[in-house]
């Protein structure tokens, strides 16, 4: 009976989306946007979204005190204005008066209220309950106290100065909830979520669809002064094979595809990374730099010597061609890494000389290594795992031209992320994705007291320089001298070379020609608050 229930559910809810009629199909479908996700989402609670899938899904339905803009600058959400104190420890936030709660019986017969600054005093401090264990605490480690000050007054007092604070809030662990629904007897928030973003939560039948609705009291408004969004639904469902969901966007029956799987991705795109000609007339490709660097990293205090010259590490840089990489293994869907860790798209990337492809060089470095070494032909091992062994293959090629031999090691991901931080190998293949927009997040991978496994630094990279330079940063609340300081530190790691950067990666969406608005960031953010379907 229960099974029945669910499925008349969804069939009802199903038809509020589509319109038997034939006028009427035709209006509905431009109010619906419809996209697939491959993995079930585990959860609708902000302070439980982790994965990318749920983050998606909950930037439709909630808000924080700051939100990211298409270029990564933090803009105003629900707090309208913001101060920071001159030795960057106290944030003192602004809140809106007109932001409402969607409407729920809890709030009273189908009703709603407005968010006050002890609804964020809640929501921050429901991060760091051990009870809630939400993997979002983080964000508030170097937070000593929040509170609010009054009913649009939010002050936020650190214990250390750490001027990517503002980034962090932007995540959407930091979105507002309501406290009586949350502790409410029974409720389960994961699967029937109260917030305040651009749609409401409707229906969900796991692993099968999610339904989202606009929300008619949304505060935000476009430039004419409409209110957003525009779009009337979104229907989210839930086919497990990436070339299903591909079919399904071809076929029209899904507006938006993210990302590019083996299974489909020469079918799509020329070996330039353009859109196949049959495609031309039906779909767009948005891309774009993404926050994501892809490299191999040394394990500066491992066993190996041979890795441990910084002759070899360097030659290893020198020795292949990047663009070419690119080319022919992602179809052009990434940018040459040949300007240190810090990726394009990040606001302090400042595009300064990295290594370029000089195979004259690289054996130059060889050459100098084994005469004084006696060691004729060195040899190390790379370890990957086997999405990755097309590009390992390529370097081992390629070094082999310039007097190194490789060995490659494949192991599963998990067995793989194991050895790396707890040091039993000594190159590997491993990838940073930020979580902020600050350059910090990749600097910290090299920062002595980040050691792995109690920290992010997996190559035990240690530089006394680097590290007076980064605990500096720590104390500029000035931008643009903040990402100088960033700029050295990524100069440092380029000459000493505990990693080879491979490329940043770049984002690739796909939707119908008759979807507009979308964008895209670096972060790879789904908003659809200013998307319109034509």
């Amino acid at each position: 009976m229960k099974s029945l229930i669910r499925y008349l559910s969804l069939v009802y809810f199903s038809l509020l989306l589509i319109s038997c009629g034939k006028n009427q199909t035709n209006v509905n479908d431009k109010l619906v946007f419809r996209y697939n996700e491959y993995a079930n989402i585990a959860t609708l609670d902000p302070a439980f979204s982790k994965s990318q899938n749920s983050i998606w899904a909950c930037n439709q339905l909630f808000n924080g005190l700051v939100q990211l803009d298409d270029s990564l600058h933090i803009q105003p959400d629900i707090a309208k204005s913001w101060t920071i104190s001159e030795d960057g420890k106290t944030y003192q936030f602004v809140l809106r008066k007109d932001i409402y709660f969607h409407k729920h019986i809890l709030f009273g017969k189908d009703s709603t209220r407005t968010v006050k600054a002890i609804d964020f005093e809640y929501s921050l401090k429901r991060l760091k309950d051990e009870k809630v264990a939400s993997p979002g605490g983080w964000i508030l480690q170097n937070v000593e106290k929040i509170q609010a000050l009054n009913d649009t007054l939010v002050e936020i007092k650190l214990t250390q100065s750490f001027p990517a604070f503002l980034g962090l809030l932007s995540m959407k662990y930091a979105s507002v909830v309501p406290k009586e629904i949350i502790e409410s007897p029974n409720y389960d928030f994961r699967t029937n979520p109260i917030g305040t973003g651009p749609f409401l939560f409707k229906f969900w039948e796991e692993n099968v669809k999610l339904v989202l609705r606009r929300n008619p009291i949304y505060f935000e408004k476009d430039e004419k002064g409409i209110q957003l969004p525009y779009l009337e639904a979104v229907a989210i469902t839930f086919l497990p094979d990436k070339q299903s969901g591909f079919l399904e966007f071809i076929q029209g029956k899904i507006d938006f595809i993210s990302g590019l799987d083996p299974s489909y991705k020469d079918e799509i795109l020329t070996q330039k990374g353009e859109l196949q000609p049959k495609y031309a007339n039906d779909v767009n490709l948005i891309s774009g730099p993404y926050l994501n660097t892809e490299y191999l990293g040394f394990r500066m205090d491992g066993t190996d010597k041979t890795i441990l010259d910084k002759r070899i590490r360097q030659a290893l840089n020198y020795g292949f061609d990047r663009a070419k990489m690119i080319t022919y293994l992602r179809n052009n869907m990434g940018i040459p890494a040949t300007s240190g860790v810090i990726p394009s798209g990040m606001p302090s990337f400042n595009n300064q000389k990295g290594y370029d492809f000089d195979p004259e060089k690289a054996k130059a470095l060889v050459a100098d290594y084994v005469k004084e070494t006696g060691i004729k032909k060195p040899k190390i091992f790379l370890s990957t795992n086997a999405s990755y062994i097309d590009i390992a293959e390529f370097l081992q090629r390629e070094w082999q031209k310039i007097g190194l031999e490789v060995e490659i090691d494949v192991n599963p991901p998990s067995t793989l992320r194991q050895a790396i931080a707890t040091g039993k190998v000594t190159f590997f293949r491993a990838s940073w994705i930020a979580d902020y927009p600050d350059a910090e997040n990749y600097l910290s991978l090299f920062y002595s007291k980040n050691f792995a496994p109690n920290g992010p630094n997996y190559t035990h990279f240690s530089n006394a320089k680097f590290d007076g330079l980064y605990e500096k940063a720590f104390l500029e609340t000035d931008d643009a001298k903040r990402f100088e300081l960033y700029q050295q530190m990524d100069k440092i790691i380029i000459e000493e070379a505990p990693i080879i950067p491979l490329f940043y990666d770049k984002v690739a969406r796909f939707t119908r020609k008759n979807v507009d608005g979308l964008g895209i960031n670096p972060l790879n953010l789904l908003s659809l608050k200013k998307v319109k379907k034509k």
